[in-house]
């Protein structure tokens, strides 16, 4: 005899074989003998194949291939006979001895321990950990169960589908799926298209009374193609496509294939599929294969692979893990007991439930906020960088909300300055823009040049980021204080609707380009910024996409206003720093610098003043500095005097700091370029650049040293 080891007794009554391994010298001997099987008297071969561990249990494998999928593969390999032994009620059937038949597959697997341990054959019972699959909302325990199902040839399909992305027909954006897609593609096996399901396209076959089957788009061309008469019953197949097989059709079923439609000939094939990786196999492998098979053609040129959006934790989201983030629930908020209603509602195990409900609590306590379609778009563009995962952070809505919210106040704050705004007025050719409206105009030819590359190469977390930076930053921060001042000191009526005009304009591009993204924010402010400038398209949507104006690259504006956020931003940090408040005027020194300081102080003055709320901005002629705070734009040395208004050991402390930055980075240049290694090997440029900064950076350190040793002297 030989010992055999299961967790499924009741399967002994399909098995049909005992396997070992080819090599095991314990059972070499007994390999093509056969053996009595218990319970069943009838004879089974012993057979040797690879796939046996040796050294796991006995080394005797029981082989049952109607029931278990490795040995239904190994009775494949050795033509084993195939016994089903149980029913659809997953009850033993009439394959099995009559003792059984009938009997749950859990009563049948109870009699037969007890009847081999009363003869003498049950060696032992252990406890043993295991997978077990069951149902994901009933729980029961899922049987591999013989039955007929239709199959497709898919290695046939697969070889036209493989030489379409290999000659670059198809592309994937990244290239790195095209070997997730060749890994499924080499290794096709046949594919079962047949589904027991109560809603799907429905197999398109009919029987008659003697089982022979037919073929057809429909009955009445069966009956035609085979001449049956109407009084010959024909009863349809039960089995639906799988899901796979008719959304594999999709590209071209909705086009009113198989007529050769209009909107055929002019939509197929597509450009550009959109898809998470988990179905590059599913799904985009099989369009290939069927589209190129029954249309001849691909049906898109370019795959763009997405990362999945996964929750906090990193897992997929899923209904039966209670993890799923429904995105109208984001858009419109929803409280937390709604929300747990929804999450545990339907067939589930009251395990499940208490689980699904305690992570719930946990991570929404209070619900979910309404955070508006807008911003849920542009959080999860913001993070779609190429093929990576997304871990939901609610949190980043919360940021974009407060983006769309600033849209909304930068437009009421453009529309309610320009509301005496007249376009037909507006002579652009007798108006001279100013420092200012020609760096905004700059900046957002700047941003279109980033974002139209993004959109190239499917980098919506890069386009997102620049239309963010420029409209937050540049346009909002910045642009529109500027603006203010303007305004106000517009001396001409030409003067100030060109600063109207820049205001809308860049406004309205600045829409469009964010419209593909936020498509209902945009749409809204579009319509009443357009009235302003005399547009007459009906939507933004019809609009063309803002392409770039080389004329308005302005690189002179540009350094200028580098300047002007370098000399501000020093002073504000000299007011945080002191705790001077933003409503107190001030003095402003400079020392040192270079004829473009003189030069772009010259043409930001007013402005400037008004930016940084100080009284007076001159050049210093004394030899020795009043006691003051000191900020650096570049090599100028800005000197706010602190007279009445600073703390001497504060200011020390602060250039402290100062110095201590800068002499950390000095160390780390001065060993860079003593890096031979670095110097030799680094193109020129870079090393010329490092030694740019470095004496940029003894300067700087020189400087704010003498600084300080004045200052510590008063």
């Amino acid at each position: 005899h030989v010992t055999v080891a299961t967790t499924r007794p009741e399967t002994m009554l399909g098995d049909t074989a005992v396997a070992v391994h080819p090599e095991d010298e314990r059972y070499r001997l007994l390999v093509g003998k056969s053996i009595r099987l218990p319970l069943c008297d009838r004879e089974i071969p012993i057979i040797a194949d690879d796939y046996v561990d040796p050294e796991f249990g006995s080394g005797c494998v029981k082989i049952t291939p109607a029931h278990d999928f490795n040995d239904y593969a190994m009775g494949e390999r050795h033509s084993l006979p195939q016994i089903n032994i149980f029913d659809e009620n997953a009850a033993i059937s009439a394959a099995a001895p009559k003792s059984y038949q009938g009997l749950d597959r859990f009563a049948a697997r109870k009699q037969i321990v007890q009847e081999l341990k009363d003869a003498g054959l049950l060696a032992r019972v252990d406890d043993h950990v295991l997978k077990v699959p069951r149902g994901d909302r009933s729980g029961a325990v899922i049987e591999p169960f013989l039955t007929d199902q239709w199959f497709v040839d898919a290695k046939t399909l697969a070889k036209p589908a493989i030489d379409a992305v290999k000659n670059g027909t198809i592309r994937f954006v990244p290239q790195q799926w095209e070997n997730t897609y060749f890994a499924w593609m080499n290794n096709i096996q046949d594919w079962c298209i047949s589904r027991q399901l109560w809603w799907g396209h429905r197999i398109p076959a009919w029987y008659d009374a003697n089982g022979r089957c037919y073929v057809g788009r429909s009955e009445a061309s069966v009956r035609a193609a085979n001449s049956i008469d109407d009084e010959v019953h024909l009863s349809q197949d039960e089995d639906v496509l799988d899901t796979w097989f008719s959304s594999g059709l999709w590209t071209f079923s909705t086009l009113g294939w198989p007529e050769n439609t209009d909107r055929l000939e002019k939509y197929h094939p597509s450009s550009v599929l959109v898809t998470g990786f988990d179905i590059i196999f599913f799904w985009v492998a099989r369009m290939i294969m069927l589209t190129l098979h029954i249309k001849g053609e691909v049906p898109f040129r370019e795959v763009y692979v997405h990362g999945l959006v996964r929750d906090g934790e990193g897992q997929k989201m899923s209904k039966s893990k209670g993890n799923v983030i429904d995105p109208i629930d984001l858009i419109d908020g929803i409280s937390l007991d709604s929300l747990l209603e929804k999450r545990t509602s339907g067939l589930m195990q009251p395990q499940q439930a208490e689980r699904i409900r305690k992570a719930t609590e946990r991570q929404f306590p209070e619900g979910i906020n309404a955070y508006g379609t807008d911003a849920l778009r542009f959080t999860y563009y913001s993070l779609a960088a190429t093929g990576r995962d997304i871990k939901f952070d609610i949190g980043r809505i919360e940021g974009f909300r407060n983006f769309c919210n600033k849209i909304w106040n930068a437009a009421r704050f453009v529309l309610s300055n320009c509301e005496d705004f007249d376009a037909a007025a507006f002579e652009r050719e007798h108006w001279s823009p100013a420092i200012a409206e020609r760096w905004i105009e700059a900046e957002l030819q700047s941003m279109l040049l980033r974002v139209t590359s993004a959109f190239d190469n499917y980098r919506f977390d890069l386009a997102s980021q620049a239309l963010y930076e420029f409209f937050w930053n540049e346009y909002c921060d910045w642009y529109l204080e500027l603006a203010k001042v303007s305004l106000r000191d517009a001396s001409t009526k030409q003067e100030r609707l060109g600063i109207q005009h820049t205001l809308l304009d860049v406004l309205e591009r600045s829409l469009r380009a964010l419209h593909p993204l936020m498509p209902f924010i945009t749409e809204d402010i579009w319509q009443r910024v357009k009235t302003r400038l005399d547009l007459g398209g009906p939507s933004i949507m019809l609009e063309a996409y803002p392409t770039r104006a080389p004329e308005q690259e302005d690189e002179e504006a540009m350094q200028a206003m580098a300047w002007v956020k370098s000399f501000a931003l020093a002073v504000r940090g000299i007011r945080g720093e002191m705790n001077i408040p933003p409503s107190k005027q001030i003095s402003v020194l400079l020392r040192a610098g270079v004829e473009t300081d003189r030069l772009f102080l010259e043409q930001t003055d007013s402005f400037l003043k008004n930016l940084i709320g100080v009284e007076s901005i001159s050049w210093l002629s004394e030899q020795k500095p009043p006691l003051a705070a000191t900020g650096l734009a570049k090599n100028l040395e800005i000197l706010v005097p602190l007279a009445g208004v600073i703390d001497q050991e504060a200011e020390l402390r602060r250039l402290d700091k100062e110095l201590d930055k800068l002499r950390i980075e000095l160390v780390r240049v001065e060993k860079k370029l003593d890096n031979q290694a670095f110097v030799s090997k680094a193109p020129a440029a870079v090393v010329s650049k490092e030694r740019e900064k470095l004496a940029s950076l003894k300067e700087a350190t020189s400087k704010l040293e003498q600084q300080r040793e004045q200052l510590d002297k008063i």
